[in-house]
């Protein structure tokens, strides 16, 4: 009740025009907007009183929420209270990082395997230093607390390898000499290593308490009822996604990335794609020149350090060091728009656009690979376009990325 009043006298202080400043970066702006958009800073602002918090800490996209809190809680007689931020980072999965998108982050009371697992699950394209979230880890958690960071490798792929600036590491990832597997799995080390005694001092029965109520087993919840949306489970198929046949047009070097390159590839549309590719040190130019490719067509488009993607075209990558990639080789005879399928999925309709927090290529990918004579496959189901089937030229037992 005296929530509801105060969001009463805060709307009689408050103008339209600060209202919707301090929401200009959480709020989407539009033309006409509707009333509960201009509400949202106020109910934000109420919050540090009735939670009785004495600090609130965000994104450096809260700024203007906390400058409007600073101003107008006072003006109802409440207290002023200390505001942090820290710097938008990409999470796991590519995207901004959430709290409510489980597998952008990592959580203080992860289990090793939860780290382990979202990790490997997390976006680190090689050679991409774009929206990384592991690269992101390093130069926000780790350097600012070790002021060095140990790349962990075999010796037979050069050793070990400590970075001590972390602009260094970024260079040698975006020229491919740190290899993603190895960026993995050093950071899932030293997160474990800083994680390891909070996981001790929350197994006291007192902590153990605090956390399960503060964050409930969902599988203790009420199930849903039947045939509600919550209850269906996702149906991760390889006929979701939106691969078709393309040819290479034109190949240029991206005009701010030595490692990557810029493709217009015709895909049977109007207008040809434009895609960035990270295969500068792996193929050249002129091997890429009008030759026949397979293209993942419906992944959200994602810039690439400034230019706009919009697709990935789908290679053979080897298991192992010197790392070899080549991209898979449609069937002779194929022309740019066919579909390329799995066999057994030929029916049902691609998603429009493949949504980021879904996960749906993420999941499929995993079980992505060639085969022993080099055809691509899911769970050994073969690529397939209606001309016969997807392979590579000698990545025999690679994975497909």
């Amino acid at each position: 009740r005296e929530y509801t009043l105060d969001v009463y006298r805060l709307s009689s202080v408050v103008t339209q025009h600060d209202a919707k400043k301090a929401g200009a970066e959480v709020v989407k702006q539009v033309e006409h907007p509707l009333l509960s958009g201009l509400l949202y800073p106020g109910l934000q602002a109420l919050d540090e009183e009735y939670l009785k918090v004495d600090a609130q800490f965000g994104g450096v996209d809260q700024r203007k929420i906390f400058t409007f809190a600073e101003k107008y809680l006072p003006s109802l007689g409440y207290a002023k209270r200390i505001h942090l931020m820290n710097p938008m980072v990409p999470g796991l999965t590519g995207s901004k990082m959430s709290s409510s998108e489980e597998d952008s982050k990592i959580d203080l009371l992860d289990r090793k395997e939860d780290v382990k697992k979202k990790l490997k699950k997390a976006f680190c394209e090689p050679g991409n230093v774009e929206n990384n979230g592991v690269l992101s880890f390093i130069k926000h958690v780790l350097f600012p607390l070790k002021s060095e960071f140990v790349v962990l490798r075999e010796e037979k792929w050069g050793g070990n390898k400590t970075y001590t600036a972390y602009e260094d590491l970024e260079k040698d990832f975006a020229e491919q000499v740190v290899h993603p597997g190895d960026l993995k799995n050093s950071v899932e080390v030293a997160l474990n290593k800083l994680l390891d005694p909070i996981r001790e001092k929350f197994n006291s029965p007192e902590l153990k308490q605090l956390t399960n109520a503060a964050y409930p087993n969902p599988s203790k919840a009420k199930p849903a009822e039947k045939g509600t949306k919550n209850s269906e489970p996702e149906n991760v198929v390889p006929s979701r996604l939106d691969i078709r046949v393309g040819k290479v047009i034109s190949v240029e070097k991206h005009p701010d990335a030595d490692s990557l390159y810029v493709e217009k590839i015709d895909v049977g549309e109007p207008e040809p794609r434009t895609v960035v590719s990270g295969l500068v040190q792996f193929v050249p130019k002129e091997q890429l020149q009008d030759r026949l490719v397979v293209l993942l067509c419906n992944l959200k488009p994602q810039k690439m350090r400034g230019v706009e993607s919009q697709g990935m075209v789908l290679c053979a990558c080897s298991l192992g060091e010197p790392r070899q990639v080549e991209p898979l080789d449609p069937p002779a005879g194929s022309c740019a728009g066919e579909r390329v399928y799995v066999e057994g999925y030929e029916s049902g309709e691609p998603d429009d656009e493949l949504k980021p927090k879904k996960k749906v290529f993420e999941k499929l990918q995993a079980d992505f690979r060639v085969s022993e004579d080099c055809v691509a496959q899911w769970k050994e189901r073969n690529f397939l376009t209606k001309l016969g089937r997807v392979s590579c030229k000698s990545l025999k037992g690679g994975s497909i990325s």
